[in-house]
């Protein structure tokens, strides 16, 4: 890879108050480091004490990689927060099984559950821009199926089922 090339992509998905959903794409690793600090430090340090984290495209992960995670962690707790690590790839997921670093950070399978971790009054709305149902779920895709169509195929929605009234929805990994 070259060095003129972006390992890393940070994209802010959901910019609440006090909880921020950002999702990280490409390479944790120490060409990635600083970057990842810097950008996600700003988001706490900008008052989201609740930091989710979507690593679904996340490819790779190694020890200093692993570091920057714990230290988001220390710093969201700092702030009486914490990190929410969702949708974990098996790498990224393997180093922290390996490290037992699962136990120290909070793993959830999906972004919905993550949220589902977060105090209601502060919890944002999710997925982006979906419809809250009559029993306060959330209800995606135009045909409300939580972005599953009638024929059974994915149309491309995040909707996990997860309700925001939902408890014990972390995920045990170590299982």
């Amino acid at each position: 890879m070259s060095q003129g090339r972006r390992h890393l992509t940070i994209t802010t998905v959901v910019d609440a108050e006090e909880c921020a959903v950002l999702r990280v794409a490409g390479e944790l690793d120490v060409h990635a480091e600083r970057q990842f600090l810097d950008e996600s430090g700003a988001v706490i340090a900008a008052g989201h004490r609740f930091l989710v984290l979507d690593l679904t495209a996340l490819r790779f992960c190694d020890s200093r990689g692993l570091n920057c995670l714990l230290a988001l962690e220390w710093l969201c707790r700092r702030m009486n927060g914490r990190l929410l690590l969702a949708s974990l790839g098996v790498r990224v997921l393997h180093v922290l099984l390996v490290t037992r670093a699962v136990d120290a950070l909070a793993c959830f399978p999906t972004v919905g559950h993550a949220l589902a971790a977060v105090p209601v009054e502060i919890r944002p709305a999710w997925p982006p821009g979906g419809t809250a149902s009559a029993d306060g779920g959330m209800i995606t895709g135009a045909d409300g199926n939580g972005g599953v169509s009638r024929d059974g195929s994915d149309s491309g929605g995040d909707d996990d089922g997860v309700k925001t009234g939902d408890t014990d929805t972390r995920r045990s990994y170590d299982q």
